[in-house]
């Protein structure tokens, strides 16, 4: 039997489907493409923009013309309840909250690692210890997606993780729709940093990275983590917006301020820290003032990448009530002006890590290169790295900077 598995969105959603064809292969089934006709294709869809719904149509579309079987789940379909044009006797619909039983489904109970045979993603493969979000921004449909914040057990975390570490895999990424919130739904309660010191205590996997995280939840016991050798110094903490008037339309639970304070904290303390962000452009009540407000809050920070978006209505939210301001050109125009000062902070923060040495997991090789990802998430392309493999961990000295990566050679 053959099983494509088709993935659009966050973290959280790679994990899930990761155990979907983890449980797939144990099963035996074949992950094939979506235009090799699999007899079962899972669509795990997205719904954080309106392009994403549209891909996610798109995707099932494709679908019932190339596959036998579909099952499509994940935040589109659980905000879509009704797909227009997409009933099909093939199609069957998953909630989220039932998303584990589509290995089930597919002739599997357990999700365990067991199968080498994963796909490129995986070779720093997501760990979801939580899914659902507390918070209730003004402009996210997530929250109604997903469902309020809840934790995968400790013991549970500690199983995967040595699955991985089994199969010689050298690092994990911590991975949840609301990270930060972490065991704060657990009796007794408890949380990322006790998450964290557990898997350093209890597993020898190499590396362990954290996805994105809100400022408020990069407290003082978190940060003491950043100076362990095994825990990736690279924190996501979503920004928004510059602009405190957009911060508090949004609902975001701190302010500009509070912000900087935070990285700049972090960056003073560490000084290859990479730090990124998320920016939206064109929240309806951004105007020309707050879209600059928000550029000059941005320039001077030491961000290592920026990931722009355009403002997205989402039906049922709060902003989608106020009136939008900016027309689709002037978004557009936010976002080209963000993503290029994303650029020069990217090329700006690889230009001040050449010559050090990294470890770098190698995710990927050619007949001539070696390509990976070091703790401090600089993409490197090796030369002169003939003993490496998919998987491994090699020392790496940066040489030069060559269109958003970094290139080096084995140290």
């Amino acid at each position: 039997m053959k099983l494509c598995v088709i993935t659009l969105g966050c973290r959280t959603n790679q994990a899930e489907s990761q155990n979907i064809e983890t449980a797939a292969l144990n099963s035996g089934y074949k992950l094939v493409d979506i235009n090799d006709n699999p007899d079962v294709c899972v669509i795990n869809t997205c719904t954080v923009t309106a392009k994403a719904d549209q891909e996610s149509r798109s995707l099932i579309r494709k679908a019932m013309q190339k596959s036998g079987r579909i099952i499509a789940t994940g935040c589109y379909t659980e905000i879509n309840k009704q797909i227009d044009g997409l009933k099909n006797e093939k199609l069957t619909f998953v909630s989220n909250a039932d998303k584990d039983n589509i290995t089930r489904l597919l002739g599997q109970e357990s999700s365990s690692v067991k199968s080498k045979d994963i796909s490129k993603y995986r070779i720093r493969p997501n760990v979801k210890v939580q899914a659902g979000c507390n918070f209730s921004c003004s402009y996210c449909s997530i929250p109604v997606a997903r469902g309020a914040s809840i934790s995968v057990p400790i013991d549970n975390v500690l199983n995967e993780i040595a699955n991985y570490n089994s199969m010689g895999f050298n690092e994990i990424v911590l991975t949840g729709t609301h990270l930060g919130s972490y065991g704060l739904d657990m009796h007794p309660k408890e949380s990322l940093s006790k998450l964290l010191s557990t898997i350093l205590k209890k597993t020898s996997i190499s590396r362990v990275r954290l996805s994105s995280i809100e400022v408020n939840e990069v407290n003082e016991e978190l940060t003491e983590f950043l100076g362990e050798d095994r825990v990736c110094k690279h924190l996501h903490i979503p920004l928004q917006s510059g602009d405190d008037n957009t911060l508090k339309n949004m609902n975001r639970c701190y302010n500009s301020k509070k912000y900087l304070n935070t990285v700049s904290r972090l960056l003073k303390r560490f000084d290859d820290l990479a730090l990124g962000t998320d920016i939206i452009a064109g929240f309806p009540t951004e105007n020309q003032q707050a879209f600059q407000n928000s550029v000059d809050f941005i320039e001077p920070i030491g961000f290592s990448y920026l990931h722009a978006f355009s403002y997205s209505v989402r039906t049922g939210t709060k902003a989608a009530l106020i009136k939008q301001q900016n027309s689709n050109s002037t978004i557009k125009e936010r976002v080209r002006v963000l993503r290029n000062i994303g650029d020069k902070k990217r090329e700006s923060f690889i230009k001040n890590n050449l010559g050090r040495v990294f470890s770098v997991v190698i995710e990927d090789i050619s007949s001539e290169y070696s390509y990976g990802t070091t703790h401090n998430n600089i993409k490197v392309k090796l030369s002169n790295c003939n003993k490496a493999h998919i998987g491994a961990m090699v020392d790496a000295r940066l040489t030069e900077y060559s269109a958003g990566i970094a290139l080096g050679i084995p140290a």
